[in-house]
């Protein structure tokens, strides 16, 4: 079964779109995991607990793991994810040429799904596209400010690079496992790349924390999938610091709050479904 299928299934059993970003930052963890032997592991798996049941996906963002310890936890992280049922989608912005590219996507060989940049263009993502039953969404509008120094800027055609990229990622699909980064806070954007790719599903970041547009996120993030006959919008609506974070001054009982987030940002989210 396919990447999207499976995700498919999953939306459709919990109800949700949302994506949990699993962000741990060590500075901003709770003081009683500290002395724990993997306090990354202990966060994330109490964070786990207290949201597997709004969870669509988790994405992990390798920044916070790629140190020996880190590792270690993401790895636990990713079966006991696996253990709920919830897939998991490594944000981790990969792409290389050659011997090196098939080294990074060995990362699939953990996880779901996960996230590529296009800058180097097809041959580097390759042996990410190639793993026909795994996810691989591209980078395309991004959610952060400095976005448009490049992504807005117009070719020669007259349409913005992040058209392009929208265009070049619907002719890699061949496999149909390819999805699209676009950001919440372009909503505009959003809508745009929408008409132009109208089957490939978006992983949506930023409407946590950075305080985008939930409704576009919703309306245009969504692609229609079919599932046993029934038709399902297939695509991820990401929070990571809004929601695992939500409890951080509320000590033991952080996963709680965080849990109480994903529960609230699911059901903002499913009033636009």
């Amino acid at each position: 079964m396919s990447f999207f299928d499976r995700l498919a299934r999953r939306i459709a059993a919990v109800d949700s779109v949302v994506s949990v970003g699993l962000d741990p930052d060590p500075d901003r963890l709770p003081d009683h995991l500290r002395d724990h032997d993997l306090p990354r592991w202990a966060f994330n798996r109490r964070i786990v607990d207290a949201t597997h049941e709004h969870a669509a996906a988790y994405k992990p963002n390798v920044a916070f793991y790629e140190d020996p310890d880190g590792w270690r936890a993401l790895e636990e992280t990713i079966a006991y994810a696996d253990g709920k049922g919830v897939p998991v989608l490594l944000d981790a912005k990969r792409a290389d040429i050659g011997n090196t590219a098939r080294q990074y996507a060995t990362l699939l060989d953990r996880a779901d799904a996960i996230t590529v940049n296009p800058y180097l263009g097809r041959d580097a993502l390759e042996p990410f596209l190639s793993r026909t039953d795994k996810g691989v969404f591209v980078l395309c509008r991004t959610s952060n400010p400095g976005a448009a120094d490049l992504q807005d800027r117009e070719l020669a055609s007259g349409e913005p690079v992040y058209e392009r990229v929208a265009a070049l990622a619907d002719l890699w699909n061949g496999a149909g496992n390819v999805g699209l980064v676009v950001g919440a806070t372009a909503p505009a954007e959003l809508a745009e790349i929408r008409e132009l790719v109208p089957d490939l599903p978006f992983l949506v970041p930023g409407v946590g924390a950075q305080g985008g547009d939930a409704e576009a996120a919703v309306e245009y993030g969504l692609a229609e999938r079919t599932l046993d006959g029934t038709a399902v919008g297939v695509g991820l609506v990401n929070s990571s610091r809004g929601i695992i974070f939500a409890g951080e001054d509320r000590g033991e009982a952080f996963a709680d709050a965080a849990g109480e987030a994903a529960k609230r940002l699911t059901k903002r989210l499913n009033r636009y479904r």
